[in-house]
């Protein structure tokens, strides 16, 4: 086993951590200036400092470095891991400066691998210049969207057209008028297997009978430098059926797919935003003194970070071996991996969290530090791409397939 990472990686790194701090972390409190200032909060991408760390990333060639293949940077997933860590360290701005932020990655990743050539060059390429920016909509209020089957968007052909009914919420991004293109889930034959009732659209965002209702918010935070989740109605939305993703009924398997890498690419971020939070605490345990010592030298926070540091090292190993399943048996071979991280980062991630805003006692919870928003953010990762208790009861029932095929063939 190599625990090194090779060659192009390590210079991909260096340069990461250069642009981040040389650049990124000076830029992150002028960020949240120019984005409170302008005239549209929810349009984060329209933000002038932005564009500057754009252009900055791309000179580098640390731009689309989620995608692999010709489209993106080339990486496999092992090579984009540590990448997609450090970049959480900053994660409401650095995705974004590398144009690696969801849920735009997981839409280029639709279009890369199902979309015509028509759709991507309408669609992928403006994307992946960075010069729009999209949403995925499936989440629906009316029924529980854990079971992707269940999702109840009518999706009827008339004609040349599809014509289009339904609610959606948490749809990320959709606020941001910016995001010029909707890749909706729903149903297109309900009488069909289960699994092959279901297709995908695009939606260009003004199209008539898009309503975007309402923004949602997260713990009170609006999430705006991500373009905000959104509540969507969809009333008789008509595009042609050129605007169909893939064959009919294939919209499940379509999802499964865009799902698997973004839930990878949301344990590596989160990593980073752990790893912020360990630097944090540590920083606060040196210069705070209670009782008339520094916090540092207290037990209870000395096993806070000592826990933090194990924990960290283990999901980072999980996370890297799943990567590399990914890379070489594919998505379906690292199914159990993939489910394994995805219940146990933002878990472990939540707790490294509690613990760093406890040291910092009530300035913990304020604005003044970004432990808050954070925890907030990765509260909400236990729901997004599916949560908790989906995965690890589909992770459960394979293993206790895998040991009754063992005890058989024994």
């Amino acid at each position: 086993m190599h625990f090194a990472f090779d060659a192009r990686t390590e210079e991909l790194r260096a340069d990461l951590l250069d642009l981040m701090e040389r650049h990124i972390h000076p830029a992150e409190p002028v960020f949240a200036e120019q984005l409170a200032a302008s005239a549209d909060p929810w349009a984060w991408d329209s933000v002038p400092v932005l564009a500057d760390l754009r252009a900055e990333a791309r000179r580098r060639g640390l731009w689309n470095l989620f995608l692999p293949g010709e489209l993106g940077a080339g990486l496999t997933n092992l090579q984009y891991a540590p990448l997609a860590e450090i970049s959480g360290r900053a994660v409401e701005l650095a995705p974004a400066v590398l144009n690696c932020a969801a849920p735009d990655t997981g839409n280029m990743e639709v279009l890369a691998m199902f979309g015509t050539e028509e759709q991507r060059e309408r669609w992928l390429n403006p994307l992946l210049a960075g010069e729009i920016r999209s949403a995925f909509a499936m989440t629906e209020p009316d029924v529980a969207s854990s079971d992707a089957t269940n999702i109840a968007t009518s999706i009827v052909r008339d004609g040349a057209d599809y014509v289009i009914n339904g609610r959606k919420w948490w749809i990320t991004g959709a606020m941001n008028p910016n995001a010029k293109l909707f890749v909706v889930m729903g149903k297109t034959d309900p009488q069909a297997d289960r699994h092959r009732q279901q297709s995908v659209v695009l939606i260009p965002r003004d199209t008539p009978g898009l309503e975007i209702r309402r923004a949602m918010e997260v713990f009170g935070y609006d999430d705006h430098d991500h373009g905000g989740h959104a509540e969507l109605v969809l009333r008789d939305v008509r595009v042609p059926v050129g605007n169909l993703i893939g064959q009919e009924g294939a919209g499940f398997a379509i999802a499964q797919a865009r799902l698997g890498p973004g839930r990878i690419h949301h344990c590596m971020r989160a990593i980073g935003v752990a790893e912020r939070a360990v630097e944090l605490m540590c920083q606060r345990a040196d210069g705070r003194v209670a009782f008339g010592e520094p916090l540092a030298r207290q037990g209870v926070i000395r096993d806070w970070i000592a826990e933090s540091r194990v924990r960290l090292e283990q999901l980072r190993l999980l996370v890297l071996k799943t990567a590399w399943l990914m890379d070489t048996v594919r998505n379906k071979g690292a199914h159990t991996e993939i489910q394994a991280i995805k219940i146990a980062t933002p878990r472990t991630v939540q707790w490294i969290l509690d613990k760093a805003i406890q040291v910092h006692g009530a300035a913990g919870l304020s604005q003044d530090f970004p432990l808050a928003r954070a925890y907030a953010g990765n509260r909400a990762l236990r729901f997004a791409d599916g949560p908790d208790e989906v995965h690890a009861n589909a992770l459960a029932r394979a293993e206790i397939r895998r040991q009754t095929t063992r005890r058989r063939d024994r």
